[in-house]
């Protein structure tokens, strides 16, 4: 496995998952990146060149996600594939007694699903090859419930069960699962709405909860993930490593 350079990472056209592709690529990784248009694929082909492969799919459809393996395959062939990063994931705020099933399902189907089925895929690849790792990016609020985001904060509950069911199943077969919990990153969005003066007091309080005193860089969950796929990680299997500036010590 330490020879590999292949890995595939969910979610990569923006934010964490664009950040964690452009630390991967710069350590001579090849990315094989999950987009759904077809002109972020190019977007990203020309920022990262040779170092990414788009796979342009809907990680929460189950053939999709199975012809997207076949196609990681085919072009790795005899190398081992280092590591599946199920990053893409969705909010979708609102009160609970106001949300719509139809939202509730969306966010369960692209945090949990999809995590699911390219987990599947890749345990099939790893098995036969005794070696792989599995990286969810959760967040800290796997841990702490979150208000307005009854969704997201279940499906990152459900997430903190994959990561350790997944873990204590195939760490015989040399198969390490493990999660990363990011606190408030700096994605594009974040950025914005940092700026926009209606809510400048909403972020201030934030960041207070950051005891680091600021919000994180998407490559600074990038630089975690590129340590806990490495071989100096071999020992950390099961577990939830906060990426948050301290917010899960307050």
């Amino acid at each position: 496995m330490a020879n590999s350079k292949d890995v595939v990472v969910t979610g990569v056209s923006t934010g964490i998952g664009w950040g964690t592709t452009k630390v991967l690529v710069s350590k001579g990784f090849r990315v094989f990146g999950s987009v759904r248009k077809q002109a972020d694929a190019d977007r990203l082909q020309r920022e990262f060149g040779n170092g990414f492969v788009p796979l342009l799919m809907d990680i929460t459809d189950a053939d999709a996600v199975h012809q997207a393996a076949q196609k990681v395959g085919s072009m790795i062939g005899d190398r081992n594939l280092v590591g599946l990063v199920n990053n893409a994931g969705i909010q979708k705020p609102c009160a609970s007694h106001e949300m719509q099933a139809s939202d509730f399902d969306r966010v369960l189907a692209v945090n949990l699903r999809g995590p699911f089925l390219c987990s599947r895929e890749a345990i099939r690849h790893f098995l036969p090859r005794g070696a792989g790792v599995i990286l969810n990016n959760s967040s800290v609020h796997e841990i702490i419930p979150k208000p307005k985001y009854l969704s997201y904060s279940i499906s990152k509950g459900g997430m903190e069960n994959l990561t350790k069911t997944l873990a204590l199943e195939y760490a015989g077969s040399g198969i390490r699962v493990n999660a990363v919990l990011p606190g408030i990153i700096r994605t594009p969005m974040i950025a914005r709405l940092t700026e926009d003066a209606r809510f400048a007091a909403f972020f201030e309080k934030l960041k207070d909860r950051h005891p680091i005193g600021r919000f994180g860089e998407p490559s600074e969950i990038g630089e975690a993930v590129k340590w806990l796929l490495s071989d100096a990680a071999s020992f950390m299997n099961g577990a939830a490593m906060a990426c948050d500036g301290g917010y899960l010590s307050i």
